[in-house]
């Protein structure tokens, strides 16, 4: 037990959902880690959406959401949020969500949270967490904990909004979640390079598949297996056609076990317009693969140390990108240096490291 908290703390986490994100797989891991450790959890979700294990118990409000969703439905489930923190005293409110509806962040803020508030800031688009008005913002952030996903975060709340109460935990992983899934048997009989994500335009899948063509990896007999599902797909196929890469750029789909992949891949590669802190750059660490990403904000220079688990390139750049491919797989000493580093560079980021900085956090408030 951890000798940080003397009497168990009395903690209630927020989330849209307990399935998706990284966020909400955050909530889950952290509940898990802090139930083991001398806490007492709840969790409020809006959507009801619940696929993670989680600790603790769980009020679900997506459970009282009904097709119209009209505004009596509203107000009932808001009515309904409300009693449920009347009946509950807790220590600290963590909040996971984004803050799309300015008003309803208000109301909730200022007349139904009573614990002392920690709002996780997941995403370099802080915009979707702070309002324009300022009388808005500060009365929902004035007496706020903010916890942002990398120093980038941080650094860009300081810089733009002026907010000093701010602090950087990453997001948590547990390796033996996944690395009994990484050992599962897979079929694939050819070599490949990966990249995993929605098929959006944040993520710029399109870029890897250019930056693949532009390489020697095809005539090396390598391939691109990508991994996702999204309202870009047809936009990829299109591009792989026109490349005449049909048998080269294989669309994989959504994948329940993404990690058997991820470790008999040579390399993962990241194109993003911008992150929060990409968890699937940790996982695939964790799986001994190294990365090659853009150097977008946030979170890739925080897990990426160059040239020793993956390489950076030069945000946006994509020759930079075709030439790092290149590098990474000619260069067999230094893709074996890269591989061999991967799995314990992955450290600083484990649940008993994370979960222990949060419990630090709360003894602050203590």
């Amino acid at each position: 037990m951890n000798d940080l908290i003397e009497k168990p703390l009395r903690i209630c986490m927020v989330s849209d959902q307990l399935s998706g994100g990284g966020a909400e797989r955050c909530a889950a891991l952290l509940s898990i880690y802090l139930e083991k450790n001398n806490c007492s959890i709840h969790h409020v979700v809006v959507v009801d959406n619940v696929n993670y294990e989680y600790a603790g118990a769980i009020f679900n409000l997506g459970k009282f959401k009904n097709k119209s969703n009209g505004i009596f439905n509203r107000l009932k489930r808001f009515y309904l949020l409300n009693q449920f923190f009347k009946q509950h005293t807790f220590d600290f409110i963590v909040d996971f969500r984004v803050k799309r509806f300015q008003i309803q962040e208000f109301i909730i803020a200022k007349f139904i949270y009573n614990a002392p508030l920690f709002v996780s800031v997941q995403n370099y688009m802080t915009e979707i967490y702070f309002p324009k008005n300022l009388f808005l913002a500060n009365n929902i952030y004035k007496n706020a904990t903010l916890v942002g996903v990398s120093k980038q975060i941080e650094e860009r709340i300081l810089r733009d909004y002026n907010y000093t109460n701010i602090h950087t935990i990453y997001n948590p992983i547990e390796p033996s979640n996944f690395i009994e899934k990484a050992q599962e048997n897979e079929t694939i009989d050819f070599p490949y390079i990966i990249a995993i994500g929605r098929f959006t335009n944040i993520k710029q899948l399109d870029v890897a598949i250019n930056a693949y063509n532009a390489s020697r990896l095809k005539s090396e007999g390598i391939k691109l297996i990508i991994l996702g599902e999204g309202e870009e797909r047809s936009k990829l196929i299109t591009l792989i056609a026109k490349l005449k890469l049909e048998k080269d750029v294989l669309l994989f789909g959504f994948q329940k076990n993404p990690y058997k992949f991820m470790k008999n891949a040579l390399f993962l590669v990241m194109c993003s317009k911008f992150e929060g802190f990409p968890l699937v750059l940790i996982e695939c660490l964790s799986c001994g693969t190294p990365i090659i990403s853009y150097d977008c904000p946030s979170g890739p220079s925080e897990i990426i140390i160059h040239r020793e688990n993956g390489l950076l390139v030069e945000n946006q750049n994509q020759q930079k990108l075709t030439e790092s491919i290149i590098e990474l797989y000619c260069n067999k000493e230094l893709y074996l240096h890269c591989k061999q580093n991967a799995k314990s560079s992955v450290n600083p980021f484990i649940i008993d490291t994370i979960g222990n900085q949060w419990l630090q956090l709360f003894k602050q408030f203590k």
